[in-house]
């Protein structure tokens, strides 16, 4: 469920967007200036909130994009398998499987505290806390 919906021209680094039903943080962002009858164009570099995949599009100023929800929680480490961690949240206790990068790979260990982000519904094991 997608509340906020804003103008090309109106992103800015570090801004959350989906494209194409994926999530993007925006990395860089360039405004051309308008032409005598044209309008201004944005060149945005963005990087895949899940698959760190980068991408990069020219769209029209007056072009929209939708801001996804991004709630941040602090979960427990319950048990690792390979490639997955099961979490326990730190305020509802409840039980959730999160798929684990490949740069917490080697870090991420049992009773560890870690931060995840629930990203419209989607589940990202971010970092140790």
């Amino acid at each position: 469920m997608v509340l906020k919906i804003i103008n090309a021209t109106e992103i800015r680094v570090g801004t959350n967007i989906t494209l194409d039903g994926n999530f993007f943080t925006v990395k860089k962002m360039d405004i051309s200036k308008t032409g005598k009858h044209g309008h201004a164009k944005c060149r945005i570099e963005a990087e895949n909130m899940i698959s760190e995949s980068k991408k990069v599009f020219v769209v029209p100023g007056h072009e929209r994009f939708e801001v996804p929800i991004v709630n941040k929680n602090k979960g427990q480490v319950l048990s690792i398998n390979e490639g997955t961690a099961s979490i326990m949240d730190l305020e509802s206790f409840e039980t959730i499987e999160v798929s684990v990068p490949s740069e917490l790979k080697g870090q991420v260990g049992i009773n560890d505290n870690v931060e995840y982000w629930d990203v419209e519904g989607t589940l990202i094991l971010k970092r140790k806390v």
